[in-house]
């Protein structure tokens, strides 16, 4: 269970959310640019800190400003899947599915066989040795989702996930993608402007403006909100 209070300052408003994702669920995140959907997954992570607030993964309190709490990104054990995929264009795929590990100091035994198993459940094992910068956009979502669930994160956050795959593979990625997602079985916050995204990898949608949580409910519940300018864009 995760469970979020964060408050900070940004340039245009306050962004102020509360939410919670359950154990095998995934909440996905809709908004118009700029309302505040990748500041929220930054601030779950760590990568930036609420001014003040409260962050709760299980039964890990990552930030707590009134107990003066703040864990390392790298001690959240959180899955984080940027727009870009963030993969080291010099490296290979298995370096690049391995660094996490490597970073953890695991034993190298153990990241060979952690490594050849993502490879594996993400059809990858082939180009293990290939440079990523020599992939297609669907074949780098597979080694930036892999990267993130070697780690057997306790939480999964995906910016924008099949922004960067081509149009004609997205239906295929998308359910392997949700597959990918109910496998870990762990909380997973996704953020798009993918209506099917939204439809079929969210078990809840988030509707942010302007850094606050206007609807929050099942996919069909908060789509039927077409007097809001978003939403009646979104859906059309």
């Amino acid at each position: 269970m995760l469970s979020v209070h964060a408050v900070r300052d940004l340039r245009d408003f306050v962004l102020d959310v509360t939410l919670s994702v359950r154990s095998g669920e995934t909440l996905v995140l809709i908004g118009e640019n700029g309302s505040g959907k990748s500041t929220v997954l930054n601030l779950i992570s760590g990568i930036l800190t609420p001014d003040c607030g409260e962050i709760v993964l299980g039964d890990r309190t990552l930030f707590s400003s009134g107990e003066r709490i703040d864990i390392p990104p790298e001690s959240r054990n959180i899955g984080h899947l940027f727009q870009s995929y963030a993969l080291f264009p010099h490296m290979t795929v298995s370096e690049n599915v391995a660094f996490g590990l490597r970073c953890r100091k695991v034993p190298k035994a153990e990241i060979a066989d952690a490594v050849a198993e993502q490879l594996a459940a993400m059809h990858l094992s082939d180009l293990a040795d290939v440079n990523v910068g020599r992939l297609s956009g669907g074949q780098r979502q597979r080694v930036g989702l892999a990267r993130a669930l070697v780690l057997d994160p306790d939480l999964l956050l995906l910016d924008e996930p099949l922004a960067a795959v081509d149009m004609r593979a997205q239906g295929a990625m998308r359910s392997e993608l949700c597959d990918r997602i109910k496998d870990a079985g762990i909380p997973c916050i996704v953020v798009t402007h993918n209506l099917r995204d939204a439809l079929e990898l969210g078990d809840r949608l988030c509707l942010l403006e302007d850094g606050r949580v206007v609807a929050d409910g099942v996919p069909a519940e908060v789509l039927s909100m077409r007097e809001n300018g978003f939403i009646a864009s979104f859906a059309r």
